[in-house]
């Protein structure tokens, strides 16, 4: 017989404890809605004793001994958030923890624009929810904290999926316990969750939230519009040429290497957004690559060709094109992680001179500090990469997609499960966010290997650890003059991680880091006035003595950017011949953006 004393210290909850009760409140505020829109879609009760189901909107209800008569709405509901306020008192008291909230009515500054409404502190009931629940998220995730004897990537899982579950049990993720969803319930007599229901399950059969406005945006109609052509075209990928604005270009021209996670147009949104369209505007002779979206086809797909038929062959078709030696390369993201192993490579094969100078947007080489992604790396998710891939050889980017999401869960699921689903309201049109939804499959033994080689091994960061086309290489060796840009809040790529770009190359570095985060951080126009940079032109060993001595620049770092790019070159030629899109040696094959960017 087991002896359980009470000095026994119960068993942390993991983190797949943690998905399931986090699923298991998703499914039962999925159920709660079905019910109430069935109960509002049976209509008016036309007197009593009519029988189950027969309530006037989701709130009436049968009252009393027989169930003939009809309770008040309010009380029903006031009830039900009493009860809720309670669960969560009761529940704090089991952890072990002071979770009493404070007095009612009692002066407290708004922790969170889930609870910015007036309808949270203007009733006493709903003033209780929400300090209770913030005192009790305190708790818990301070909790993580105070653990003795965690390995730091056990704390590191364990808080993130704490944080994930606190964010799921929020009251305002509840019809009941959200006054604003009530109050909406009330005036619109439950066609609020009529609505979110439908919207529910158009979103269910899509395969993932949605965001944005639908039909507020098409590529080609008001996104991506930056004029250009095609002129090269391979399996993995389209090369665009863009159009010159100017009489003089730069020229040495820039070509562009996205995520192949994501579609190219996240730097060519709407015009006033688009940095395509800004650097044609600075003179620059501009080049973008379209990755094709995965398919079949796409099964066998490796490292190498990234580098070799994707980054150096769109190298080399720019130099041939325009009959130059060298181009300025930008890598955003995973492009820019690989845009370090082709460094690398032409560095090994004597080939370095045909990249001028790298720009590094977000980009990480090496993966120690890599960051909330690395908790995805279990067998437990690369089991489930293998069962997903298994049939066609390519992972549906929706899955991709939710992981992104869930990174910031509160922002990027729950927002819209309140406004989409119980408040029964259209989302916003927001260019970046109709993008953040259209997904790009994802060659599946590329994705894995990505994962587990440069994620979980980090062997980009070891002198051979990875070959490239049979070839070891060593980002140590990398001399070509780089841009480094970080952002400050990014949660995909954290800026101390990027910065350790500046401990591998050794070359020439200009390190920016910039405000916000990983989309909002590189997509800021000069115009928007928004955001900050900071720089600092002193000698900084780590991040932290960066930040210590770092100069604060009120905007955009585009600027310092296309500074820093003439420093290097500031010649020009005439923006004519081949620096026009179709008239060089390559034809155009069909207008910007291309076919790719529109295949599903």
């Amino acid at each position: 017989m087991t002896d359980h004393s009470t000095t026994d210290t119960p068993p942390l909850p993991t983190l797949e404890d943690w998905q399931h009760w986090t699923h298991v409140m998703g499914r039962a505020q999925q159920m709660m809605m079905e019910y109430w829109a069935e109960q509002a879609s049976n209509g008016p009760r036309s007197g009593p004793g009519s029988g189950p189901g027969s309530g006037s909107a989701p709130f009436a209800c049968g009252g009393g001994e027989q169930g003939s008569g009809n309770a008040d709405p309010m009380a029903l509901l006031t009830a039900g958030a009493q009860a809720w306020a309670k669960g969560l008192e009761t529940w704090g008291k089991m952890l072990g923890g002071v979770t009493a909230a404070v007095p009612p009515g009692a002066a407290q500054p708004v922790r969170d624009r889930r609870f910015s409404a007036p309808e949270w502190a203007e009733n006493p009931i709903f003033d209780t929810i929400r300090q209770t629940y913030l005192r009790l998220s305190d708790q818990l995730l301070g909790s993580v904290d105070d653990i003795e004897g965690l390995e730091p990537e056990a704390r590191h899982k364990l808080k993130f999926a704490t944080k994930s579950f606190v964010d799921a049990m929020a009251p305002s993720n509840f019809a009941l316990t959200n006054p604003q969803v009530l109050k909406r319930t009330l005036e619109t007599r439950g066609e609020n969750l009529l609505k979110g229901l439908a919207n529910m399950l158009k979103d269910i059969a899509a395969g993932q939230v949605t965001q944005t406005q639908p039909g507020a945006f098409e590529v080609g109609r008001n996104l991506a519009t930056t004029p250009g052509k095609v002129i090269h075209e391979t399996p993995l990928y389209q090369l665009i040429q863009y159009t010159p604005a100017t009489d003089q270009v730069l020229a040495t021209p820039v070509v562009i290497f996205p995520p192949w996670i994501n579609r190219f147009y996240i730097l060519d949104l709407t015009p006033e957004k688009s940095f395509v369209k800004w650097c044609v505007d600075q003179g620059i002779s501009l080049f973008m690559v379209s990755w094709k979206s995965a398919d079949e086809s796409s099964a066998g797909v490796t490292l190498d060709d990234y580098v070799l038929r994707g980054q150096i062959d769109a190298i080399d078709a720019v130099r041939d094109t325009l009959g130059v030696a060298s181009v300025h390369a930008i890598g955003y993201c995973v492009a820019g992680t690989t845009l370090a192993a082709t460094l690398a490579y032409l560095d090994a094969t004597g080939a370095a001179d045909k990249v001028s100078s790298a720009t590094f947007f977000t980009a990480q080489v090496d993966f120690a500090l890599a960051g909330d992604l690395k908790l995805f790396l279990g067998d437990e998710t690369m089991g489930l990469l293998t069962q997903l891939t298994a049939e066609k050889g390519y992972l549906d980017g929706r899955y991709m997609a939710a992981t992104f999401n869930l990174l910031r869960g509160r922002d990027l699921i729950w927002n819209y499960v309140v406004n989409n689903y119980l408040l029964g309201e259209e989302p916003a049109p927001f260019d970046l966010l109709h993008w953040n939804s259209d997904t790009t499959n994802l060659p599946a033994a590329w994705h894995r290997d990505y994962l587990e080689t440069f994620y979980r091994d980090n062997k980009l960061a070891q002198s051979g650890g990875i070959n490239v086309a049979g070839t070891p290489i060593d980002i140590g060796r990398v001399k070509t003059p780089s841009y480094i840009q970080a952002g400050r809040e990014d949660h995909i790529a954290p800026p101390e991680s990027v910065w350790k770009v500046m401990d591998h190359f050794t070359g020439p570095r200009r390190f920016v880091l910039a405000g916000s985060g990983h989309i909002a951080g590189v997509v800021n126009p000069p115009s928007a006035g928004k955001y900050q940079y900071w720089t600092n032109d002193k000698a900084a060993p780590a991040l932290t003595d960066f930040i210590a001595g770092a100069v604060e620049h009120k905007g955009s770092w585009w600027p310092d950017w296309v500074e820093w790019l003439k420093s290097l070159d500031a010649a020009t030629v005439k923006a004519t011949g081949a620096r026009v899109p179709g008239e060089g040696k390559r034809k155009a094959i069909e207008d910007a953006p291309g076919r790719y960017v529109k295949a599903r």
